[in-house]
């Protein structure tokens, strides 16, 4: 059978994309890729979403995301990805679990969290190296660590992290955060969090687990070996586009180009979220990201089956 349109990643982006195409009786099939959620199932507190004032952990939200869609009828297949052809209409979609067909594409694989590129690193992740602090937090309790990075995310998960380390260094190669003025003034205030400035992690070391790691400051040059027993890394994401392998229109950072509708260079096929937005990278521009996808999905279908569309998209 060949779908009216699959959408490839279940973050905010791709459910909200799920719920206004299902509202529409497109029945989407949502394909939901090896994070669950998305990366926003990662985040510990979610205070700037609206309609929580009491705020709620990424979670909660990414289920409360998921049974709203599915409430709809929207069709949530837990397979992944791994190609597509582009070239011949319906598209054909490739996952583990077989080959699928779709008049429409929305593309919603995000992005993942980006590498230091350091020895010891991938020897040992998952024993001591971690880009999730939600997720491996617990696991460090009574110990001290190192957070890299000096954005919204790093300052953030150093927080959370803060619930089990007795210390928390917070490494940042320059001399001030980026993170937001409110997350910057938190922090700064936490007692458990050291901050090292101007300086880099260039090296890991560890026998079966992380013991320490080598820290350079980028403007002395002066290097030392920190004794921790963990590190966290936030220092941005790279667009999960690979696996288009090349068929659609990407810009100078590796992000699907897309026009102010969602629309990719291949007529029907569609990106929303940070896939697409190198920028603002936040759970609500993701949801109208999705919801004007979907919408112009709907555009799209209503032209294939020659009928008419309710009203024009702005």
């Amino acid at each position: 059978m060949t779908e009216k349109v699959i959408i490839i990643g279940s973050g905010p982006a791709g459910l909200t994309a799920a719920l206004y195409t299902a509202r529409a009786q497109l029945e989407p099939l949502v394909f939901i890729g090896d994070v669950p959620g998305g990366q926003v199932t990662t985040s510990s507190e979610i205070e700037n979403y609206p309609g929580f004032p009491e705020g709620l952990t990424g979670p909660e939200l990414g289920e409360l995301f998921q049974r709203q869609t599915e409430r709809f009828g929207a069709r949530l297949k837990y397979d992944t990805v791994t190609g597509v052809d582009l070239s011949v209409h319906p598209f054909r979609v490739t996952a583990y679990g077989g080959e699928y067909e779709a008049h429409a594409l929305i593309v919603a694989t995000g992005s993942s969290p980006r590498k230091l590129g350091v020895s010891g690193e991938a020897d040992f992740s998952g024993r001591g190296v971690s880009y999730c602090a939600t997720c491996d937090g617990f696991f460090y309790k009574g110990k001290e660590i190192v957070m890299v990075g000096g954005g919204d995310a790093a300052v953030e998960e150093a927080m959370f992290l803060t619930r089990f380390a007795t210390k928390v260094y917070q490494v940042h190669r320059r001399d001030r955060l980026r993170a937001g003025r409110y997350l910057q003034e938190r922090a700064f205030n936490n007692e458990k969090i050291e901050f090292i400035w101007d300086t880099v992690v260039d090296e890991i070391v560890g026998d079966q687990a992380v013991t320490s790691v080598r820290l350079r400051n980028v403007k002395t040059g002066e290097e030392r070996l920190l004794t921790v027993q963990g590190i966290f890394i936030a220092i941005g994401h790279t667009p999960n586009t690979a696996w288009l392998g090349g068929q659609v229109v990407l810009d100078e950072r590796g992000y699907i180009a897309t026009d102010e509708r969602g629309r990719t260079n291949v007529p029907g096929v569609y990106a929303a979220g940070d896939v697409q937005d190198w920028r603002y990278r936040q759970v609500a521009t993701a949801v109208g990201d999705g919801c004007r996808a979907a919408m112009e999905v709907e555009r799209y279908i209503a032209e294939l089956e020659d009928r008419a569309y309710p009203g024009e998209a702005t």
